[in-house]
């Protein structure tokens, strides 16, 4: 299972899974078990479910909508709603399992349209509900124009490290059209208080305690609810673990390290096929998909969409591939359609993560209509996120003292996506300064044992990320080694899937540190 998604058919505003964005949230949080002064009316409300509008959403799928502070320190300034849906228990409901798909970004309602038959056995005792965060979707969302594409324009692999002053004024004057697009919610957009917005929602669900199963960026909302609200943590699963405290520049250089690891590996399955559109030697296929990059951004191909398909659009429809090992065989057959027929449209397939949103249809009161959510929210939202849940903001000074000494290191870790990832560090120029509270505060929560997923061969949250949040979080912390390929473990092996499972309906944990195999040991 992807669990981070794509939704324009372009990487061009969406090429970083860990950009910034705009946002400024302030450290004092609530972690008392009744609702703060002002918050009782956001806590007493249900959910009304009905069918989910569109022909082509699940006729079992019921959606709904439940309405939230835009700022829970002065819930008088307005709210916002939260698009939700659920699949029902099929027999007796204990209550709710909240799914979380990753991000930041995804879209939780149309994910779960989509991958469904993946959560069916947690019917047999729960409802499995999941949300459009805050920004994300039909949840308020945020949009740059085309201000990511500007900023990308100046900080990828061809921009000129020489005249850096250049890159810091596209980057200023990128954080002002987000800012302009995206009305009110954006100054209140982050990991904290979408942690907030989950508590409300856990309760408008029924639930006393929160059952919850989070997906990459997923796994650090869950622990920041953890941290916000312990007593109302009840069987809680991170699965493909980010970190709590590594900077954006770090998580840069070690997403383009862990993707370049695993286009390796693709690359060595792939040249023992005589059809592999790289040829047959794993070394020199690797130098050809350099050059691949190198000369669609030269000279980038049409597609369909009606714009041009470049290397940074290769080199993430790329990265979306190897998510997954399961990808690979058609991640094989879209290169080769593209470098024989010059044809697209299964690269492009890749750039959408398999992801499309839910179909127009009569938009619910508060909500934005599915048609009318902008082509960039996905990577808007990432940017956002990701910048108010940093603290870290490098001055002008130092970005120009180290901007060449930076992009040499990024295109080490990968010549493929190397260059892209840089985009993480710069993101957050000219953009408020996001919280410390995630780093500072997240840690030894006090809560229920909760299971931890970590993938060896994950290309986008290392294995390490999984062990050091553990540590981080304390006692509570158990973890699961998949000793397996792809990004995230529920998705891609049986037997993550069947432990996750078990924890999740009857409680029954792993013993820490316990393993799983590959599913592809057995082949």
């Amino acid at each position: 299972m992807l669990a981070k998604l794509s939704t324009r058919p372009s990487i061009r505003r969406c090429a970083v899974a860990g950009a910034c964005g705009l946002a400024l949230l302030g450290a004092g949080l609530p972690t008392a078990a009744d609702p703060s002064p002002g918050l009782e009316r956001f806590y007493d409300q249900k959910v009304k479910w009905s069918r989910c509008a569109g022909p082509d959403m699940p006729k079992d799928l019921q959606c709904g909508k439940v309405t939230v502070p835009l700022d829970h320190d002065r819930p008088e300034r307005g709210t916002l709603d939260l698009a939700v849906a659920r699949y029902r228990a099929t027999g007796a409901s204990r209550g709710s399992v909240l799914l979380n798909f990753g991000g930041p970004g995804g879209q939780g309602v149309g994910q779960l349209a989509l991958a469904g038959k993946e959560f069916m056995d947690l019917t047999d005792g729960y409802d499995v509900v999941s949300f459009d965060p805050r920004g994300v979707g039909r949840s308020s969302p945020v949009s740059c124009g085309n201000a990511s594409d500007d900023a990308l324009d100046a900080t990828d692999g061809n921009a000129d490290v020489t005249d850096p002053q250049a890159v810091l004024t596209k980057l200023r004057e990128a954080a002002a059209e987000c800012a302009e697009h995206s009305g009110p919610v954006l100054p209140h957009i982050g990991t904290v208080n979408a942690a907030r917005d989950l508590d409300v929602l856990r309760d408008a669900l029924g639930d006393g305690k929160l059952n919850y199963l989070g997906f990459s960026y997923g796994s650090r909302l869950g622990a920041v609810y953890a941290a916000q609200f312990p007593e109302k943590v009840g069987r809680m699963v991170l699965d493909g673990v980010d970190t709590l405290t590594e900077p954006l520049a770090e998580q840069g250089v070690v997403s383009a390290r862990g993707q370049q690891t695993a286009l390796e590996n693709f690359l060595t399955w792939c040249t023992e096929d005589i059809a592999c559109p790289f040829g047959q030697n794993a070394r020199e296929a690797g130098e050809h998909v350099v050059e691949v990059v190198k000369s669609l951004d030269e000279d980038p191909v049409p597609t369909d969409f009606g714009e041009a398909f470049s290397g940074q659009d290769f080199a993430g429809a790329l990265g979306q591939g190897l998510y997954s090992r399961e990808l690979w065989p058609s991640l094989q057959r879209a290169v080769a359609r593209l470098l024989e027929e010059g044809d697209t449209s299964g690269l492009e397939a890749f750039l959408h993560g398999g992801f499309t949103l839910p179909p127009p249809g009569r938009a619910n009161r508060g909500l934005t209509d599915p048609a009318d959510v902008p082509l960039d929210n996905l990577p808007a939202a990432l940017m956002a996120v990701n910048c108010a849940d940093d603290p870290d903001r490098p001055g002008a000074a130092r970005i120009t003292r180290d901007l060449g000494r930076l992009r040499a290191r990024y295109e080490q870790a990968s010549p493929v996506f190397g260059p892209y990832r840089l985009t993480q560090v710069l993101m957050c120029y000219g953009r408020p300064k996001g919280t410390d509270f995630i780093r500072d505060e997240v840690k030894d929560v006090d809560t229920p044992r909760m299971l931890l997923v970590g993938t060896r061969g994950d290309p986008a949250t290392p294995y390490r990320w999984t062990v050091e949040t553990a540590e981080r979080l304390g006692s509570s912390a158990v973890v699961l080694d998949n000793r397996g390929e792809g990004h995230t473990g529920y998705g891609s092996s049986t037997c993550v899937h069947r432990k996750v499972d078990a924890f999740l309906l009857y409680g029954t944990l792993p013993p820490d540190g316990s393993s799983c195999g590959s599913d592809h040991d057995t082949e």
